[in-house]
C-alpha cells in the first residue's frame, strides 16, 4: 500500500529543499527503527548487565550504537538507490537457495524479536494493573494486530515518535533521582571491558542494539520519503536527509540505552541487590528512589513493549512479503500472513517461558547469533554495482562493515565456546 501511494506523487515535481522544516519533517523512520532498540528486550539486557556489573558495560552501548549508525544508514542507502527493501533485493540478487535461506533466518529473528516485545508489554501490564503475563501478551497481541491493521504508515509513524518521547522522559526523571558518578561513567563509554561470566549479557546488549530485523525495516519504511529516483540529485540530497534522521534517532537510542544501565548500576549495583525479573525490578525501585520512579519505570516499559511489538510487526510482514518479490503493504496476503505468522509464533513461545528475564535476554542472544548473516548479506548487495549502480559503497565502506561483521563474528564463536565450556564443566 506504501508503494502504491507513493506511486500517485508526480515525481516530476515532488522533490526535497533543505531547509529546517524540510528535515524536521523528515524525522520519522529511523525513529521506528530506534523504539526497536529500546525495547524490553534492551531493558532486560541493560537492567541485568548495570545490575551485575555496575557501568563497566556502556561501551557496549558506544560499540553497538556506532555498528548501527553505519549499518542503518547503509540499509536505508538500499531502498533508496534500487526501490526495494532488503529482503525483496535478496530474492531477486541472490541464488533461490541462498536467499531463501537467509531470509527464512530473519524471519526466525523477527519472531525472536516479537517474543520480547510482546512479553515486555505483557509484564508492564502485570506491573501495573496485576493481570497475569501469560493473559496480557494476549491481549497486547490482539492490540497490536488491529493496531496494524487499521492504521496507515503515517499514523502509525506519529504514534512511534511519541512512544520515543515518552520513554525518553521517562528516563531522564529516573537519572534525575540517581547520584551518578559521570567521570567513572563516561571512562566507561569507551573503555571495553570483560568481566568473568559477563559473555553472555554482552552478546545479548549487542544484539539488543544492533537487531537484524531493524536493518530489514529501515529499508523498506525509508520509502515513505520517496522522492523522483530518477534524478540523481533529488537521490543524493535524500541520502542526507536519511543520514541526518539515523544519527538523530540512533543517538536518542543510545542515550535511553546508557540510561537504562545507569539507573540499575546506581540502584541495584550499588545497593548489592540482585535483579533476576524486570518485575522485580520496578518493585526494588520504589523503597529506594519512591513510587513514582517504580510507576514511571513500568509506564515507560509498556510504551516500549507496543511500540516495538508495533514495529517487529512491520519487520516480519516485510521480511516475508519480500520471499515474493513484493513490498510491504497490510493489504496484501503475503505482509498479512507475515504479520501473523511473526505475532502468532511468538504468543506461542511466550506460554512456553517461564522464567521471563531471561527469556527477554536469551531472545536478544538469538538475534546476536543471526547478525553476522543480515551483515554479510547487506556488504553483498551494498556493494553490487549490479545492485545499486553508481549507489554501491566505496571500498572504505565496505570494507568496514565486513569489519563490524568480522567483529560480531568472533564475539558468536566466543559466546558458543563459553556455553560449550560451561556445560563440559
Amino acid at each position: 500500500m506504501l508503494k502504491r501511494l507513493l506511486a500517485k506523487f508526480d515525481k516530476t515535481t515532488h522533490s526535497p529543499s533543505l531547509t529546517a522544516l524540510e528535515l524536521f519533517r523528515y524525522i520519522g523512520p529511523g525513529m521506528l527503527v530506534a523504539v526497536g532498540f529500546i525495547d524490553p528486550g534492551n531493558w532486560a539486557a541493560n537492567i541485568a548487565g548495570g545490575a551485575q556489573y555496575g557501568t563497566v558495560l556502556l561501551w557496549v552501548i558506544t560499540l553497538s550504537t556506532v555498528m548501527l549508525i553505519v549499518l542503518q544508514h547503509n540499509a536505508a542507502h538500499l531502498g533508496i538507490a534500487t526501490g526495494l527493501c532488503l529482503s525483496e533485493a535478496a530474492t531477486r540478487h541472490l541464488p533461490a537457495l541462498t536467499g531463501r535461506s537467509l531470509i527464512g533466518s530473519a524471519v526466525l529473528a523477527a519472531i525472536s524479536t516479537e517474543v520480547a516485545e510482546l512479553l515486555g508489554a505483557a509484564i508492564a501490564i502485570n506491573m501495573l494493573l496485576g493481570v497475569p503475563i501469560k493473559l496480557a501478551a494476549v491481549g497486547v497481541t490482539v492490540f497490536v494486530a488491529f493496531f496494524l491493521y487499521s492504521n496507515s504508515y503515517k499514523r502509525i509513524e506519529t504514534v512511534i515518535i511519541g512512544f520515543v518521547s515518552i520513554i525518553g522522559v521517562s528516563f531522564i526523571y529516573e537519572l534525575h533521582l540517581v547520584p551518578v558518578d559521570w567521570s567513572a561513567t563516561v571512562r566507561h563509554w569507551v573503555t571495553p571491558s570483560f568481566p568473568d561470566g559477563s559473555i553472555v549479557l554482552i552478546m545479548s546488549l549487542l544484539g539488543a542494539v544492533v537487531m537484524p530485523h531493524n536493518l530489514f525495516l529501515h529499508s523498506e519504511n525509508i520509502q515513505s520519503r520517496q522522492w523522483n529516483l530518477e534524478d540523481e540529485q533529488v537521490i543524493k540530497r535524500q541520502l542526507k536527509y536519511e543520514f541526518l534522521d539515523t544519527l538523530f534517532s540512533m543517538g536518542i537510542g543510545w542515550a535511553i540505552n546508557s540510561a537504562m544501565i545507569i539507573v540499575a548500576a546506581y540502584t541495584f549495583f550499588n545497593a548489592h541487590l540482585e535483579v533476576t525479573e524486570l518485575e522485580q525490578a520496578s518493585v526494588v525501585l520504589e523503597p529506594i528512589l519512591g513510587k513514582g520512579a517504580a510507576l514511571v519505570f513500568a509506564f515507560a516499559l509498556l510504551c516500549a513493549g507496543i511500540a516495538s511489538s508495533i514495529t517487529a510487526g512491520i519487520a516480519g510482514g516485510s521480511i516475508f512479503a519480500g520471499l515474493f518479490g513484493e513490498p510491504y503493504d497490510i493489504q496484501d496476503a503475503h505482509s498479512r500472513l507475515g504479520v501473523n505468522l511473526v505475532l502468532g509464533f511468538s504468543l506461542a513461545i511466550i506460554f512456553l517461558i517461564e522464567d521471563t528475564l531471561q527469556g527477554l535476554v536469551l531472545s536478544q542472544v538469538v538475534l546476536s547469533l543471526q547478525l553476522p548473516f543480515t551483515i554479510y548479506l547487506l556488504v553483498r548487495l551494498t556493494s553490487s554495482r549490479e545492485v545499486m549502480g553508481t549507489h554501491a559503497n566505496p571500498p572504505g565502506t565496505r570494507w568496514l562493515l565486513i569489519f563490524f561483521g568480522v567483529i560480531v563474528t568472533l564475539l558468536n564463536l566466543y559466546l558458543l565456546f563459553d556455553l560449550a565450556r560451561g556445560m563440559l564443566s
